[in-house]
């Protein structure tokens, strides 16, 4: 049995996408879905990157030592689990963005693929990423 970290984006929210939403109710809308699993919302997670155990621990060593966004993605082997959402966007993007020069090929496709996932979460701050370390 192996190890994996898997990245879940928020991909699906409860409202009618057909019906254009005045740009002054989009707030509404996102507190709404913030408070969903208050009300009985369930948000809808699908699988946006998986990664091996030991690939991810040697992804997230390409940041720099002691940093912020060093710290917040070594929550996953501390915590199990983390969630990244509006407010790591800057601070991952610029961490990761930097450590592709030292990257592998596989790291930074994974990079890519991360860096597309906080530009999603930028253009809508009601998506959020689920990071969690799983036992095949």
């Amino acid at each position: 049995m192996g190890e994996s970290v898997v990245f879940s984006q928020l991909r699906r929210k409860f409202i009618d996408e057909n019906d254009a939403t005045p740009a002054q109710a989009q707030q509404v809308v996102y507190y709404s879905l913030a408070i969903g699993h208050h009300l009985g919302v369930i948000d809808c997670l699908e699988t946006a990157l998986r990664c091996p155990w030991d690939a991810y621990l040697a992804w997230i060593a390409t940041l720099e030592a002691g940093s912020d966004a060093r710290r917040k993605m070594e929550g996953v082997p501390r915590y199990g689990e983390i969630v990244i959402d509006s407010t790591h966007v800057m601070l991952l993007a610029n961490a990761f963005d930097r450590a592709q020069a030292q990257q592998t090929p596989a790291q930074q496709a994974w990079s890519k693929t991360l860096l597309s996932m906080l530009h999603d979460i930028h253009q809508e701050s009601a998506i959020y990423l689920m990071v969690r370390r799983l036992r095949d």
